[in-house]
């Protein structure tokens, strides 16, 4: 038996700057019908940027949808026909005034497949330079150099609560871990 959801219509009901938000009427695969409320969006990247002395460069920002302050790794979203690797670089840039001489993509994930079509894809970027900051208009941060040991205990502490940047933290110091 299939488990596909064959759309038998769609009404769009949002499209904004980040997100479009659309109601699909499907078929079921035992023949009935239901809904499903879908945000569209185009995808974004991560930066795990590890320096010289194991730090990874982080940035602390207010996130309204959950209204707390938040520690991330660099991160945004793809423009329109965008290579995920130059995103990485401009958002790296952006946000935290760093170049990185050395690109290495993680993996890529779909942040929440249950709603939305969010593909979130995650880089490792070494050999940084540091730069001139140079964050967007609407975009106020705090740029943070952390211990990556520092930073993997955070996670357990409850103090780094993003996903992304779970996942690259996680990563990042397990492949340290290894050489």
């Amino acid at each position: 038996m299939s488990l596909e959801e064959k759309t038998i219509s769609t009404k769009e009901i949002f499209n904004g700057r980040i997100v479009s938000l659309r109601i699909d009427e499907v078929s079921l695969p035992d023949g009935n019908k239901s809904y499903r409320e879908i945000v569209e969006h185009p995808g974004a990247v991560g930066v795990v940027a590890i320096d010289d002395e194991n730090c990874i460069w982080m940035v602390k920002q207010f996130r309204k949808p959950v209204e707390k302050e938040m520690l991330e790794i660099p991160a945004g979203k793809l423009d329109a026909g965008e290579d995920t690797v130059e995103c990485a670089k401009r958002e790296l840039e952006e946000e935290t005034g760093l170049t990185a001489n050395n690109w290495d993509e993680i993996l890529y994930y779909y942040t929440t497949p249950g709603f939305s079509s969010e593909i979130l894809y995650l880089y490792m970027a070494t050999e940084l330079t540091q730069g001139e900051y140079n964050p967007d208009k609407d975009e106020f941060l705090e740029v943070l150099k952390i211990p990556l040991e520092e930073a993997y205990s955070a996670i357990f502490e409850g103090k780094i609560t993003d996903g992304k940047s779970i996942i690259g933290i996680q990563y990042a110091y397990k492949k340290l871990e290894r050489g």
